[in-house]
């Protein structure tokens, strides 16, 4: 036999670093492993050599001249097929490619690692396959296995690449669709089957497969990546949607039918998507993600997907999707202990778990976990042109003791995260180089200093954080009755202290409608009518505050119960008894997205002081909030808030203009199931002072014409 007993034992075990050094062309013999085959010839230009099964299904022939060849292989009850013999190509990851991953900077991860389809030019003629590649830097062994060869993991093992932990195959005649997972062989004996970290498509859970893809969408949203930029001084009212629940059964073609005519029914300029990456446990809403780089198989393929993000774009609305880099699942098929060792997941547990989440935490601080997330969110603007990422749960990966008692500190012995801040700053730092107009958004609840400063001044970079501290302090004063509000005044006006300090997005999300909270429409005080009124208000002030929106499905009409991923939105509360008022909050949430998108005063001006002015801030005994919001374009909007059960009917207010204020927006209109008091269309201020009315638990809008 060519190949020596040592090396064949271990061949036969898949424990070799190096099958490319006896499969294939050596030193006038060529080597194959084929289990099950009957008989095998090696074809070349000018003969037919039959090869002999020399044992251990490794089959032999000569072929004194290395040269182009095919692999006759005859399998019992089957014709004969000529494939190419994948252990005769180079490897299909070059010495740039190496030293990029070791150094965590290959900016185009996806193209090298995972099953991409490879096509060569030989001497006998096209040669197309999979071109395999993982990190595993602690394996022994690896191999693809899957039906094309019965799961045997003999049949394709893996070389591994020098010291760099990967580990590589070429296939030949693999194609699209092929199923495939990676066998490890780990250093204490054991074989453990795994996904494909880098796997583009995926078997709809429970089922556990990398599927081998190649996207066949042509894009034709040109316009909108041309016309992309990152001017933030734009109205932005995002939607949060989660795929499944939107309506149960939903996937991305029905998205694509149903959710883009309501978006511009209204007039949301972006919809973002919870976690649409794979994921097993649909309970995690996709905030456990074990496919980085797949789009989550229960909901459509990737490039159906692809067709609902071109639809939206040419529809004219901008798609943000959460992206989940600070933890993931220890799932066993997936990222955790990948080659037996802790690889993606630091290895000491007070910075590798969360216990609470019962999670594993990346190592932000090696290199090539860096280069697998850096390239992950490069991935997706690049290959689903979203124009926007949500990064989830940021403040558990800024503080090291994030929910632990017991934690390691950093090498000055802080509570900060060194390497996840140095993650995060290269992940801004290189989306906006290599994707300028792409946001990212921190989902990140504490007081960290320069979340959205540039990383050149030494913040993290991100373009937009969520204002969580508006968000609690507001629907807290919302949910007290009005009589006690007069209590609470300052968890309102607040606010404005910080409101300049990071550029924000106030979101009502998910998060607070799940987990006992209720919905929107529960956390407010009284009967329906007053219900309704006060979410009607509470959108009035919102959309005045300053800050970009986010407002999650269902709250837009008052959804009456607390989402569940396994129920529809409470479409039902706009039938039947007592859907006037869901109707009513409807419409005005589409008539405060109409004005709202254009009024500059409302949204040019959301991160300079000079865009926001008090005009009543301080009348707590009345509830009542008074500001003018200034446009860079020199207008300015009075947004005049009653919080208060009582009616005011005279109420006298100094403005910084005289003339002419138009009522823009009104939420105690009759249209929207208001009580429909007699208001002016105008007022007019003199000696910088108006007299207006101000009807109870409402607020109203007001425009200055000159």
């Amino acid at each position: 036999m060519h190949i020596p007993t040592a090396d064949l034992e271990r061949l036969d075990n898949c424990r070799h670093y190096n099958p490319h050094g006896f499969y294939g062309w050596h030193d006038g013999v060529v080597s194959t492993r084929r289990p099950g085959a009957e008989a095998i010839d090696v074809v070349t230009k000018g003969a037919v050599i039959p090869m002999r099964n020399v044992g251990h299904d490794v089959w032999e022939a000569p072929l004194p001249v290395e040269s182009d060849y095919r692999l006759r292989i005859t399998y019992p009850f089957q014709s004969p097929v000529d494939v190419a013999d994948g252990y005769h190509f180079l490897p299909t990851l070059g010495s740039v490619d190496l030293y990029l991953i070791g150094e965590g900077r290959h900016e185009r991860l996806w193209e090298v690692l995972g099953a991409n389809l490879k096509t060569y030019e030989t001497d006998m003629g096209t040669v197309s396959g999979v071109a395999f590649a993982v990190w595993a830097p602690n394996a022994e062994g690896v191999a693809v296995i899957g039906p094309f060869c019965g799961w045997n993991p003999t049949q394709y093992p893996l070389r591994c690449l020098g010291a760099t932990g990967i580990w590589e195959v070429f296939i030949p005649g693999l194609e699209a669709g092929s199923e495939y997972k990676f066998a490890i062989h780990t250093n204490d004996g054991r074989r453990i089957d795994k996904s494909d970290p880098l796997a583009k498509r995926t078997f709809s859970p429970p089922a556990t497969s990398s599927v081998v893809e190649e996207s066949s969408y042509h894009w034709g949203d040109d316009s909108w990546m041309q016309a992309r930029d990152s001017d933030l001084n734009k109205p932005m009212s995002i939607y949060e949607v989660h795929v499944g629940s939107w309506k149960i059964g939903a996937d991305y073609d029905s998205l694509r039918q149903e959710l883009i005519p309501y978006l511009l029914e209204h007039a949301y300029t972006h919809v973002e998507f919870l976690p649409v990456a794979e994921h097993p446990f649909g309970g995690s809403w996709g905030y456990q993600v074990t496919g980085y780089y797949a789009t989550s198989a229960r909901w459509g393929s990737p490039d159906d997907l692809r067709a609902l993000i071109d639809a939206l774009h040419q529809a004219g609305i901008g798609v943000i999707v959460d992206w989940v880099p600070a933890h993931f699942p220890k799932d066993e098929f997936a990222l955790g202990r990948f080659d037996g060792q802790a690889v993606y997941e630091h290895p000491d547990p007070r910075r590798g778990e969360q216990a609470d989440w019962g999670t594993y935490v990346f190592d932000f601080g090696r290199n090539e976990v860096r280069n697998f997330l850096v390239a992950n969110a490069l991935y997706w603007a690049e290959c689903f042109h979203v124009d926007g990422l949500r990064v989830d749960a940021v403040a558990s990966m800024l503080y090291l003791d994030y929910s632990r008692d017991d934690w390691l500190p950093n090498q000055y012995g802080g509570r900060e995260n060194l390497e996840a801040v140095q993650f995060l700053q290269e992940t801004n730092a290189t989306m906006n180089r290599v994707h300028p107009g792409v946001l990212t958004i921190a989902e990140e609840s504490t007081s960290w200093p320069g979340v959205t400063a540039s990383t050149a001044d030494g913040g993290l970079g991100f373009s937009l954080k969520w204002n969580m501290g508006w968000m609690n302090d507001t629907l807290e004063y919302f949910a007290h009755e009005p009589v006690h509000r007069s209590y609470h005044h300052g968890e309102l006006t607040f606010s404005m202290v910080y409101a300049y300090s990071e550029r924000y997005v106030l979101p009502f999300s998910h998060d607070e409608v799940v987990h006992g909270k209720g919905s929107l429409w529960t956390r407010m005080p009284g009967d329906d009518w007053n219900k309704a009124a006060g979410l009607r208000a509470l959108y009035g002030y919102m959309f005045t505050h300053p800050g970009k929106k986010l407002m999650f499905m269902g709250q837009e009409f008052g959804q009456t119960s607390e989402w569940s991923e396994a129920n529809s939105v409470d479409w039902a509360n706009l039938e039947g008894w007592g859907s006037e008022w869901h109707h009513g909050i409807k419409r005005l949430v589409r008539d405060l997205n109409r004005v709202y998108r254009s009024t500059p005063a409302l949204w040019s001006q959301d991160f300079q002081d000079q865009g926001f002015q008090w005009v009543k801030a301080d009348d707590s005994s009345n509830n009542m909030l008074g500001y003018v919001r200034y446009g860079s374009d020199g207008s300015a909007l009075l947004a005049v808030c009653n919080f208060s059960g009582s009616t005011i009917s005279n109420y006298q207010l100094w403005v910084p203009r005289n003339g002419a204020w138009d009522l823009v927006i009104n939420t105690d209109d009759a249209v929207y199931q208001g009580a429909g008091n007699d208001i002016s269309g105008q007022v007019l201020s003199a000696n910088n002072s108006l007299e207006i009315f101000l009807p109870a638990n409402s607020v109203q809008w007001y425009l200055f014409r000159g």
